[in-house]
């Protein structure tokens, strides 16, 4: 028996299309239903204003066929945990009764079991996935843009766009598996060699927990004023340039933690590499040109702990709080870490300071490098 016929307009999939916008939405949905999807996807696509990326769903991640129930009893791994993973990954939760479920989410669950047989906890599975969501989410943005460029062109409809980059995506997806697969295993080569293991942590079969870092944060002067006079596009065209030049500008044993908008955080477990790169960072920036805000730096030494590819702890505080007085193209650092590398940089007082949330008031000495003349910041 052939389905229902689906109203479209009634089910408000229409709604605020007119004319040969309202045709090609019509002509789209059609061919989506006759693909398959359900009408829960189209209303969910529809109110994100994704549905032209529908299309290429099968594509990358295979059929939808699952409910959570389904998924629950075929993976072999409990209900409030399969949603667990769900949000630590930082997708979608579709309604029980929603076949919405891939056979690569199947895998993924799937995963689960090796994990614990492995003898992870389902805690440290789901720090895990929170990472992964985190970093591939990012990672997803940057994919989905390379065959949008491959066929997007002026006058196309939407109908045509929508299957146009559902083939350019079946062409390039095959090549993103071993991509990613092999920047992950180089990443862990490099992380691997940089991790450190105490002779008492090695004695008491325990994990490296809190340990000396040297935090750097990079921030976009006058950002929050910009985004009162900058179209939100061109906003998030200097963050992407921000973290672009910030990844440029690190090198191992210096690591690009994250970018938060108008911010860099990098982190290094010596202090003269993470000075280096903050300066190649602020020289960086300036090389922009007028078009590009000037950076200002702060950073700080100290302890903290590792959690999920993040750094928690004083010398973290502490370094955004030095970030936000320092002057537009400079770096500015506490005492503890210009006394870490002092030979390597022409340092001047920069004061003392009372920061936000520190208890007591912070000496400050700004770095440059020993070939910067003296009209820097």
């Amino acid at each position: 028996m052939s389905p229902e016929p689906i109203d479209f307009a009634a089910e408000g999939l229409l709604d605020g299309l007119e004319g040969e916008q309202r045709a090609e939405r019509l002509a789209l949905l059609e061919h989506l239903v006759g693909d398959g999807v359900s009408l829960a996807e189209l209303r969910r696509t529809t109110a994100e204003g994704t549905i032209i990326f529908l299309a290429a769903g099968p594509v990358l991640a295979g059929p939808e066929r699952y409910t959570a129930n389904q998924l629950a009893e075929i993976g072999e791994v409990e209900m409030d945990f399969l949603l667990s993973a769900r949000r630590a990954m930082g997708l979608p939760i579709p309604e029980p009764d929603e076949a919405l479920y891939t056979d690569a989410d199947l895998q993924s669950v799937r995963m689960i079991h090796l994990a614990r047989a492995a003898g992870i906890t389902d805690e440290q599975v789901l720090e895990l996935l929170r990472v992964l969501g985190r970093g591939l989410s990012q990672a997803a943005e940057s994919l989905r843009a390379f065959p949008l460029n491959l066929v997007l062109e002026p006058g196309m409809s939407e109908h045509e766009l929508a299957y146009r980059y559902a083939q350019a995506a079946a062409q390039l997806y095959p090549l993103v598996d071993p991509l990613v697969s092999n920047v992950l295993a180089l990443h862990m080569r490099h992380a691997t060699q940089g991790e450190v293991i105490s002779a008492v942590e090695r004695i008491g079969g325990q994990l490296p927990g809190s340990r000396e870092v040297a935090i750097c944060f990079a921030d976009l002067v006058g950002f929050t004023r910009l985004g009162e006079e900058v179209p939100p596009d061109e906003l998030g065209r200097l963050a992407a340039r921000l973290e672009a030049l910030a990844s440029d500008a690190v090198q191992p044993p210096v690591r690009l933690v994250k970018t938060i908008g108008d911010a860099a955080m990098l982190s290094s477990p010596q202090p003269q590499p993470l000075l280096d790169a903050a300066l190649r960072l602020l020289d960086a920036a300036d090389a922009e040109g007028e078009e590009f805000p000037l950076l200002r730096a702060g950073a700080a030494i100290g302890v903290a702990i590792p959690r999920a590819g993040d750094w928690f702890g004083r010398p973290v505080n502490l370094a955004s709080r030095i970030t936000a007085i320092a002057r537009p193209g400079s770096l500015l650092a506490e005492r503890e870490l210009r006394e870490s590398a002092p030979e390597a940089y022409r340092w001047s007082f920069a004061g003392e300071r009372r920061l936000r949330g520190i208890r007591e008031p912070v000496a400050l000495f700004r770095a440059r490098g020993l070939s910067t003349s003296e009209g820097g910041g």
